[in-house]
């Protein structure tokens, strides 16, 4: 065994992907995982591999789900993190895996939430002089898109009254339109945002780096428990998407498509939720 730097072996593991033949957004999905996990470590002092011991991937979890991730999403970076110390063992950077034991979090079925127009009006509120996080509350209100898309959203994507969302993993391109309401939230940061900046990418940080799906999901987190609506969080915008939509009529099918389910039974589900029998019929989305 090694005393290696964990941060070293994480472009070695990247490349071992692209060898095996994994698409580049799974392996962006691990890498974003994998860093989160390295920052966690190194907030905690430990940067080499042989200092990590099973307590700490439990601890990362259990902060994780603190952080308001959902358990599956939790469960999913468990798996990035179970292949990664498999990868460890294969390559002889470490004799014993210290994630084998790391149990997932336990994953329950249940419905889920979505907010009132006041307490999303609400929000609309708190976030107002924070233009790129009240685009991006706007963006997923009005689109349904989830918080991934909207990180990985580019400025060339978003054209008139339309916004395009690029493939990726399993899910096909599709596109979205988009009411003046989002227009006018994404115009308005674009405004803001530095002109210096040579990102392709909507929403960034002040270096220019792309926003992390983490780094969002604080900022609205915060901007809910100010709101005193800190039982929800951001995963639950687009449901309130699709339940107004449910409740105004909105074709199921049309819906369907802009949320991106794969399957029209998807969308279904979200009938009891929004105490609707029969879907409607109406061929334009409803505005927030």
């Amino acid at each position: 065994m090694t005393q290696e730097i964990l941060k070293n072996l994480l472009p070695k593991f990247l490349d071992y992907l692209k060898v095996k033949g994994r698409s580049p957004s799974t392996i962006l999905a691990y890498r974003a995982d994998l860093e989160q996990l390295r920052d966690f470590l190194q907030s905690k002092n430990k940067v080499l591999i042989d200092q990590v011991i099973q307590s700490d991937l439990e601890a990362f979890r259990d902060t994780l789900l603190v952080e308001k991730y959902t358990p599956k999403s939790v469960s999913r970076k468990l798996n990035a993190v179970k292949t990664f110390f498999r990868w460890m063992i294969s390559e002889h950077y470490l004799t014993t895996d210290v994630s084998q034991n790391v149990a997932h979090p336990k994953i329950e079925a249940s419905l889920p939430k979505f907010l009132s127009p006041l307490e999303y009006r609400a929000l609309r509120d708190v976030v107002r002089n924070d233009l790129r996080t009240a685009a991006i509350v706007e963006l997923i209100l009005q689109t349904g898109a989830r918080i991934s898309e909207v990180a990985a959203l580019k400025v060339e994507n978003v054209k008139g009254n339309q916004m395009k969302i690029e493939s990726y993993a399993t899910q096909p391109e599709r596109t979205v339109p988009l009411n003046t309401p989002a227009k006018e939230a994404v115009a308005n940061y674009l405004k803001v945002r530095s002109s210096k900046i040579e990102s392709p990418y909507v929403f960034v940080s002040k270096n220019g780096k792309p926003l992390a799906v983490r780094n969002i999901r604080a900022s609205i987190d915060r901007y809910m428990q100010r709101a005193e609506i800190g039982k929800f969080s951001v995963n639950d915008l687009r449901t309130t998407f699709i339940v107004e939509n449910l409740k105004n009529e909105v074709d199921i099918v049309l819906l369907s498509q802009v949320s991106g389910h794969k399957r029209l039974s998807t969308t279904e589900r979200y009938l009891e939720l929004a105490s609707i029998k029969e879907p409607g019929k109406k061929p334009v989305l409803q505005e927030l």
